[in-house]
């Protein structure tokens, strides 16, 4: 039996449902139907199934048959019987769902194919008004939408919908329109999926029934419906398909047989519209088609021909869900294709425009989750609409605080919701908007909309808002602002993670923008999107610094703005001064037309003005405008859209009277004169304000408009005709600006709105009403369109994409100040849990973006704030949510500690009080009680531990600590509880006890978490850690009532976890905790210094258990606070505890202790100059321990730190307490050198020594000399240096054994010292012992008040030890032979100390021992040292001499003064007449006396010095050659000269004279040292002349004796003053009166030196004498002359002139012209001859005037007698004197 239907596949179904067509048909009414189906199905028996068949219906070969076939299906479903049409819709469903129909539908064919009258009569029973029809039809068409072998085309598409949506709109019943929606929905979701993948092929999402209802039709659900209608798409969707594919035409073939037709077939389905479809498919075009009815259907707005508004706004919110559907599952092509952009654009956004007045909130709904997807998907090229719709759909209803509608909010709290949770959104919202000058700040209303809604109505206002409501809204708009803050931080960790790794971050130096290429969390299909593919139109190149920029320059904008609509003329100055605008009349106008935001009524106002530059602005601002080809209303209304005309008449004026001239030249046809222009300007302004003014009552008609204008044009009337045109113009159309604001608005958005640009679109929508739809306005959607365009045209539009988290930055510090108002007032003000969580969840997301972002002050502010709400400081008080605030803190420190910096304060601080209160919860006692000075529990103590721990049970204890804790503080206190005064009720300590309880949610370990959490914090933020936690603990230990060491504690555990870091981080922590180690360790709180250094003792102990490299400081550093503690403590016990510690170190970690050795010994050393014997003795046996047991660790890697173990035993030798320790640090420090000497030291012979002192290393030096320096210099330098400097103690015993010690180890050691070496211990060691006792006037300046104490045996001791050393080691320190003499030399400055002795018998001994081994150049040095010696005292000596020149002794005319007066007959004397002693000024006596003893002192020392330089010379002139001769004979001339110069000082002499009397005193023996300088210098020229011919001529000796005898000679007769009456015989000599006592005195003195001098002339060879016998032979006349006092002389005279004068004259008598003696001596004879002469005469009178005395006076008598007497006996002595000369002369005469 065959089957029904024949063997093919479409048989097989056709067959049956024909056959149910034939029985429920009627055999009359619808006899052509089965007469159809019958032939139907004879033609099925015919028929095979012809796979390469390409006809409409499978596998039938032939096109007529598939009429016939299909025939009997249309004539079924149009017969409009329920029971014929269902089994057809159910065959058509089944040859749709198996794809047995494979062709293309097209309605707008002219002969329509037999699929295409199918669908239009599946399309048209839709009508039938039964239930099932309706639903087979449903199911029908959604199958032929479905299946992937039918083309759909628009028109057709357009007629599925249209029947779809009459279903909806006119369902039976609610199931029906559910269906209905839901598979327009899932039609929405094929087709626009195919759309996107331009395939029949593509991937479809199969939609929720329940979501469609989310926003309207709920009500339409009966019991099952949902669940009925969901299985019925599902059906559809997923039937399963018979694979008829095999034999049939593949699919690739249809779909590229559908492209080859596109172009042709796309301009007939769309040709109303006019577009260009070429270029697109006809998958594309059917669904560009159908997007855009769709909003044409959400378009639609009631009228009077058309009142049913309930079916027309089903429809609409119908046709608003399917585009939200559309929106929702649209895919990339919708950014990236230019048409369905300029569709959404055109139709979609003009949608939302004009259903955006609608105060239906499930449209409203809609609209919002349109937008969502605008936003979420195409932000990037829909940058100007979202810039005008976020304002209008969101910051409208968000700004709104006083009277919301709850449910409107809400809707838009929840999309805010839902946006903010995508990072990306929020970023590019600001970077686009906020950060661009054209558009609005919208991130920032954001933000500042959900603050005001968080704080809620202001106090006072009038409000709608229920209690209930504000709270809800409150708690979402945090809950947004939680969102927004944790968005921020994942974009952020998403960026910095992305430039950890290097994927796509730039950091280059020119600006260059990070190109953005992270995948950006969308919802839906584009999830997974990379966000490149999202933005692929977006620019990518912008820096955040341009950004930056960008964002300052709107800011300064828009203050200029806001400035101009206030003060116009100071916005003005604003902006051009902040070169915002230039300072040109045409720049300012450019800004006044072309800025948004700017008052048009200020702008009216300001053009108006009659200022030079406002009235230039104005003639530019009209200049801009072109009217060419305009008539003159429009002109003028074209002219008057950009601002209000003034009130004023003159401004009025002034503006029509420029455009009148402005439209004149631009029509120069159009009016005889610009004057007719300008009244008929006027003329319009009346007539507009006249008809559209309602206050006007009488209006103007068009016959008194043409009368008033008569006679303007130049007399003549201007056209009728054109007048009355204009006249209807300005009636019809009012005049007035693109956006006018007439309608008044709120203050609070009037401004922003303005200066955005958004005030009259907002008006323009917001105050339409629902009787009169937006879409009435053709106008005003026109103006929005252009808007759209304009801004659209600017480059401001260009979408920004930045992937540089530097942009968090900016967008902090806009929202920073509300979260933090908005998360403070609510957890302040709310105790709800959720609410008080998310405003903390909100701080930790801010903190952590401030903190990571670097933004100290904003995130200390979040993090304060959270400090605060802890309540810690007022315990009493606190609540679960205070509570969760600690964890809050606790969760901040562990997430973000890397970022905290100085934040940590905040938080360190609320963890010590936590503590506090955790102790006092369990009894403990407080710190206060471990610190105190007894460690005796007292009664009191006992009684107060016993209190607390009872404290739970009791509840009214009245303790002051736990009463002060109760009572609180504020936040910023020191410590809890600083207000300790009054009492505390019970309830409040029970208060306190169950907040004690709420404290047990955080234990100990998360408390002690963050702490062990410290070894993870990078190296920046551990440091800071360190910092805050010690000014922590500074804060806790400084409480005057409860100190306390829990930070302390804690800061030991930090050091201990973090000890193991790398050591550039480590000595950074160190260096913080060194110095909070010692600010605390000088506390004056001893029990708090005490416990300090315990800590530090035991961080000291475990850190010396890491063993130290060479060369490395860390354990110096470590040890550093001991030492500075131990010096600057003022504390016995600190300073004992100190050493006692070091000690215990020490010795026992002595193996590990490398570069802590100096500041054991730094420490140890404060420690023996401390105060106290008892931390002396007890540093001292630390200090002796180490020597003797430890010694060979202490230079083990540093030798610094050896010379740090000798400056500590220096130390000990100075200590004033013991002189046995002293004495045992000067054993130890020769210890240390036998060490040394032995090479007992384990030394580094890799590191170069660096030495405190200077060493000097010869070049020439070898390379062994110089390992010899680094070897040893580092080592012996301080140790040597240090005794050196012990030599200047002042107690004997210490002095002695340091030189004794210092030069044993030079003598017994120095063979180990190379000869650099040696040089180095000569300058740094030997000289400074001496320096001292040196005499050099710096030296003592330098050197302590204590180390001038020489005695005379020191000074031997010291000079022999020198001398001896010198000689031993002769070889090495042979050229210091001049700094050792000078040094030996030097003593013999110090004569008053005893040191002179020393330095003499140094000398000879030095000279006596090395005499044979000396060279030329070494005597030299010696003599030269003992020149320069005498030398250096000469300057200070004169200075001191200068001193008498000021200071008066009370003789008159001293200066002028001389040993004898000529006028008062030798009657002066020394003693004033009119003075006493006791008158003079004891001031000017005490300086002369201290004068005369320097003097005493000064030349007994150039003498001393004299001496020693003859002894040693005449010791040793047989080894002395020329140079070193010439040295002594230089000294000698020089202390000659200094002798000689000092004895001229006449004036002086008499002044010392007088002191010296007064004082009783001896005088300075000046004309001894002067006698005594001349006597050695003869001696020496005459033994060099006698002895050393060859060396006397090469030296010039001869001269220089006899110039030197002519000197003594001539001092000689200066003292007879012969000289100076032979300068001075002006008046004739009467008389000779005989010397005076002092003369003679001073001749007694010379006569020794004349003496010799002339023994040395008569006995130098006659030759020499002849030769100089012309220059003497005057002087010694002269001497024949002179009266003397001794008796020597004149034998020694009378022999030179018989040996040496007498030979000459007889001898050479023939030459005696040669020697010239005739010249001088015969003149000589004669004056002799006249001077006896003279005589006679003056004896004569002298005669004559005795006997006149006789008779006058008896008393002369005797007087004259005497001087009678005199004169006889001295002619007599003439007389003898002329004989032997002429008798010596007489054969020349």
């Amino acid at each position: 039996m065959s089957s029904l239907g024949g063997q093919s596949r479409c048989g097989w179904l056709l067959g049956p449902s024909l056959d149910k067509i034939i029985k429920n048909a009627a055999w009359r009414k619808h006899s052509h139907i089965v007469a159809a189906c019958k032939s139907a199905l004879d033609k099925l028996e015919t028929l095979t199934d012809d796979p390469s068949s390409s006809t409409p219906l499978y596998g039938v070969s032939s096109a007529a048959d598939v009429d016939s076939l299909i025939l009997p299906l249309i004539l079924a479903i149009d017969s409009s019987s329920p029971k014929v049409v269902e089994p057809a819709l159910d065959c058509c469903y089944r040859l749709f769902s198996l794809r047995l129909i494979r062709c293309e539908i097209d309605l707008s064919e002219e002969s329509p194919s037999v699929i295409s009258r199918l669908i239009d009569s599946i399309c048209k029973c839709s009508g039938v008004g039964e239930e099932v029809v309706e639903l087979a039809v449903l199911k029908t068409l959604l199958s032929a939408v479905r299946s992937t072998t039918v083309m759909i085309r628009a028109d057709c598409v357009n007629q599925i919908v249209k029947t779809c949506y009459n279903v909806y709109l006119g369902g039976v019943n609610g199931t029906n329109q559910i269906c209905a929606k839901a598979v327009l929905a899932q039609m929405m979701a094929i087709i626009f999926s195919r759309v996107e993948a331009d395939s029949l092929m593509a991937t479809f999402k199969t939609v929720s029934v329940t979501e469609l209802l989310e926003y309207n039709d709920r009500n339409l659900n009966e019991g099952s419906s949902v669940q009925f209608v969901q299985n019925m798409i599902n059906e559809v969707v997923f039937t399963n398909v018979v694979d008829v594919n095999a034999d049939a035409i593949p699919l690739a073939e249809l779909q590229q047989d559908v492209k080859v037709n596109e172009k042709a077939d796309s301009s007939e389905v769309e040709s109303s519209e006019k577009e260009d479809l070429s270029g697109y498919t006809k998958i594309r075009d059917a669904g560009v088609v159908v997007f855009k009815n769709l909003c044409k259907l959400s378009m639609k707005f009631s009228s009077q021909e058309q009142s049913d508004d309930h079916i027309l706004l089903r429809g609409k919110m119908l046709s608003l869900e399917l585009l939200n559907v559309i929106m929702v599952n649209s895919g990339p092509i919708w950014r990236t294709n230019e048409r369905f952009l300029n569709v959404i654009k055109q139709f979609l956004c003009l949608s939302l425009l004009k259903n955006s007045a609608l105060s239906v909130m499930s449209i409203f709904q809609l609209l919002c989750s349109i937008f969502q997807s605008l936003l979420l998907k195409y932000r990037s090229v829909l940058k100007s609409e979202i810039g005008i719709f976020f304002p209008m759909l969101i910051l409208r209803v968000l700004e709104n605080v006083l009277q919301p509608s709850f449910i409107q909010k809400m809707t838009i709290l929840n999309l805010l919701d839902k946006i903010s949770q995508d990072s990306q959104i929020m970023i590019d919202i600001f970077v686009n908007y906020d950060c661009d000058v054209d558009s609005p700040n919208i991130f920032e209303r954001t933000v500042n909309g959900l603050l005001k809604t968080a704080l809620g109505p202001p106090p006072g206002s009038t409000t709608t808002l229920t209690p209930v409501h504000d709270l809800t809204f409150r708690f979402e708009s945090v809950k947004c602002l939680v969102i927004i803050i944790k968005s921020m931080g994942t974009w952020m960790g998403q960026q910095l993670k992305i430039g950890e790794f290097g994927v796509v971050r730039n950091t280059s130096d020119d600006n260059d923008t990070v190109l953005e290429n992270t995948n950006t969390s969308l919802g839906g299909d584009e999830a997974s999107l990379p966000d490149f593919e999202l933005h692929q139109d977006a620019i990518s190149d912008h820096s955040t610094a341009t950004l930056e920029q960008r964002r300052a320059y709107k800011l300064e904008l828009q203050k200029g703005i806001s400035l101009f609509n206030r003060k116009p003329s100071k916005g003005i100055e604003f902006l051009i001064s902040n070169k915002k605008v230039d300072a040109t009349p045409e720049a300012v106008a450019l800004f006044l037309k072309n800025t948004s935001g700017l008052n048009e009524t200020v702008i009216g106002d300001y053009l108006g003005e009659r200022e030079d530059f406002s009235l230039k602005v104005m003639h530019a601002y009209v200049d801009s405008f072109m009217f060419d080809g305009m008539d003159f209303g429009e002109a003028i209304r074209f002219f008057l859209r950009g601002f209000r005309l003034p009130g004023e008449a003159q401004k009025i004026d002034r503006i029509m009277e420029k455009f009148a001239e402005r439209y004149c030249k631009c029509n120069p046809s159009s009016f005889t004169s610009a004057d007719t222009a300008y009244v008929l300007a006027y003329s319009v302004i009346m007539l507009n304000t006249d008809a559209h003014n309602s206050m006007v009552k009488d209006k103007m008609s068009k016959a008194d408009f043409i009368r008033n204008n008569r006679g303007i044009d130049d007399g003549k009337d201007l056209p009728e005709e054109n007048l009355g045109a204009l006249y209807d113009q300005i009636v019809k159309n009012e005049i007035k600006m693109k956006a006018d604001t007439s309608v008044p608005q709120s203050k609070q958005t009037h401004s922003v709105n303005r200066l955005l640009g958004l005030d009259g679109i907002l008006n323009l929508v917001w105050k339409q009403t629902e009787e009169k739809p937006l879409g009435a306005n053709g106008a005003l959607i026109k103006h929005i369109q252009e808007q759209f365009k304009e801004k659209s045209g600017k480059s401001e539009s260009t979408y920004y994409a930045v992937a540089d988290a530097a942009i968090l930055r900016f967008m902090v510090e806009v929202c920073w100040g509300p979260m933090l108002a908005a998360f403070s007032v609510t957890l302040d003000q709310s105790d709800d849990r959720a609410a008080t969580n998310y405003c903390l969840q909100g701080f930790r997301h801010a903190v952590h973006v401030t903190a990571v972002m670097g933004m100290q002050t904003q995130r200390d502010a979040f993090v304060t704030t959270v400090a605060k709400f802890t309540y810690l400081h007022c315990a009493a008080d606190m609540k679960q949510k205070n509570v969760d605030a600690v964890k809050a803190i606790i969760a901040i420190a562990i997430e973000d500690g890397n970022y905290l910096q100085d934040a940590w304060e905040h938080i360190l601080t609320c963890l010590s009080r936590f503590e506090h209160l955790q102790l006092l919860g369990e009894g403990a006692p407080s710190d206060a009680s471990f610190l105190s000075g007894s460690n005796v529990e007292t009664a009191e103590d006992k009684s107060l531990r016993s209190n607390f721990a009872s404290l739970k049970k009791k509840g009214t204890l009245q303790n002051p600590v736990v009463m002060a804790v109760v009572r609180g503080s504020s936040y910023d206190s020191t410590s809890l509880g600083a207000n300790t005064s009054g009492l505390v009720t019970p309830d409040q300590i029970n208060s306190f006890i169950s907040n004690l309880n709420l404290l047990e949610q955080i234990g100990n370990f998360e408390l002690n978490h963050i702490f062990a959490h410290s070894q993870r914090l990078d190296s920046e933020a551990i440091v800071a850690f360190v910092k805050a936690l010690c000014k922590v603990s500074m804060s806790e230990l400084q409480s005057p009532t409860d100190p306390r060491v829990f930070s302390l504690t804690k800061i030991v555990e930090v050091a201990h976890y973090n000890m193991n870091r790398i050591r550039l981080v480590w000595s950074r922590i160190w260096s913080v905790l060194s110095d909070f180690f010692v600010s605390v360790g000088l506390s004056e709180n001893l029990s708090v210094a005490i416990f300090v250094m315990d800590s530090l003792r035991q961080l000291s102990m475990k850190f010396l258990e890491r063993e130290e490299l060479a060369n490395y400081n860390f354990q110096n550093e470590f040890l550093r606070p001991f030492v500075i503690v131990m010096q600057k403590s003022n504390s016995v016990e600190i300073r004992e505890l100190i050493v006692r510690c070091l000690s215990q170190m020490i010795l026992s970690r002595v193996g590990n202790v490398k570069s802590g050795w100096k500041s054991v010994f730094l420490a140890l050393t404060a420690a023996a100059a401390d105060e106290r014997k008892n931390v002396v003795l007890l540093a001292f046996e630390t200090m002796e321990k180490i020597v003797r047991e430890y010694f060979p660790y202490i230079t083990e890697t540093e030798t610094v730190t050896f010379t740090d173990c000798v400056r500590c035993l220096i130390t000990f030798t100075n200590s004033r307490f013991d002189s046995d320790v002293s004495l045992n640090a000067i054993a130890f420090l020769r210890f240390c050198a036998v060490k040394l000497a032995e090479g007992g030291l384990i030394c580094n012979t890799e590191k170069a020594a660096d030495v405190d002192s200077s060493i000097a290393v010869e070049k020439e030096a070898d390379v062994e000399s110089l390992m010899d320096i680094d070897e040893n210099a580092s080592y012996w330098i301080p140790l040597l240096s240090g005794l050196s400097s012990l030599t200047s103690d002042p107690r004997l015993a210490i002095r002695k054994s340091s030189l004794e010690v210092l030069f044993n180890i030079l003598k017994d050691h120095g063979h180990v010292f190379s000869r650099s070496f040696w040089v180095t211990v000569i300058n740094s060691v030997i000289f400074p012992v001496f320096k001292n006792v040196s005499g050099d006037k710096e030296d003592k300046v330098q050197s302590s008040p204590k180390s001038s104490c020489w005695d005379s045996e020191t000074c031997s001791v010291a000079t022999r030890c020198l001398v001896d050393l010198f000689i031993n080691f002769f070889g090495v320190m042979r050229a210091h032979l001049g700094a050792v003499a000078s040094l030996v030399a030097g003593l013999l400055k110090n004569t008053g100390q005893g040191c002179a002795r020393s330095g003499v018998s140094g000398l000879m001994r030095l000279a006596g021992d090395l005499g044979g081994m000396l060279t030329e150049d070494e005597w030299s040095c010696i003599f030269l040292a003992l020149k320069e010696t005498a030398a250096s005292l000469l300057p200070d000596f004169l200075k001191v001499l200068r001193i008498m020149d000021r200071i008066d002794i009370g003789m008159p005319n001293v200066a002028q003064s001389s040993f004898y007066d000529d006028d008062d007959g030798g009657e002066t004397t020394l003693t004033s007449s009119n003075g006493t002693i006791e008158e003079y000024d004891d001031d000017n006596l005490q300086t002369a006396g201290y004068i005369v003893s320097r003097m005493k002192t000064h030349i007994s020392t150039q003498l001393l010095i004299m001496q020693v330089t003859s002894d040693l010379y005449n010791m040793q002139q047989h080894l002395l050659k020329a140079s070193s001769v010439k040295v002594v004979l230089e000294f000698f001339s020089q202390t000659m000269r200094h002798a000689h110069n000092l004895s001229s000082e006449t004036g002086l002499h008499l002044k010392l004279q007088r002191a010296c009397s007064i004082l009783e005193v001896s005088d300075p023996p000046v004309v001894h040292f002067e006698n005594e300088s001349y006597q050695n210098i003869l001696n020496l020229l005459h033994h060099l002349l006698t002895s050393d011919p060859s060396l006397s001529e090469e030296m010039g000796i001869e001269t220089h004796l006899f110039s030197t005898c002519q000197e003594v000679i001539q001092m000689y007769l200066s003292c007879c003053k012969l000289e100076q009456q032979h300068q001075q015989q002006q008046k004739p000599v009467h008389w000779i009166l005989p010397p005076n006592s002092a003369v003679k005195d001073e001749l007694g003195a010379r006569t020794s030196l004349l003496v010799s001098a002339l023994r040395v002339l008569s006995e130098v060879d006659k030759e020499r004498f002849r030769r100089h016998a012309s220059t003497l032979f005057p002087l010694l006349v002269e001497l024949v002359r002179c009266e003397h006092t001794s008796r020597e002389v004149q034998p020694v005279l009378s022999n030179l002139f018989q040996t040496c004068i007498g030979p000459i004259i007889m001898n050479y008598g023939s030459i005696w012209h040669d020697i010239s003696f005739a010249p001088f001596l015969v003149p000589w004879l004669k004056e002799e001859g006249r001077g006896l002469d003279e005589m006679d005469r003056t004896i004569e009178q002298l005669n004559n005037e005795l006997d006149c005395a006789r008779r006058k006076c008896e008393v002369y008598r005797t007087n004259l007698l005497s001087v009678l007497k005199d004169i006889e006996d001295h002619k007599q002595q003439l007389s003898l004197k002329v004989q032997i000369i002429r008798y010596s002369m007489k054969d020349c005469l």
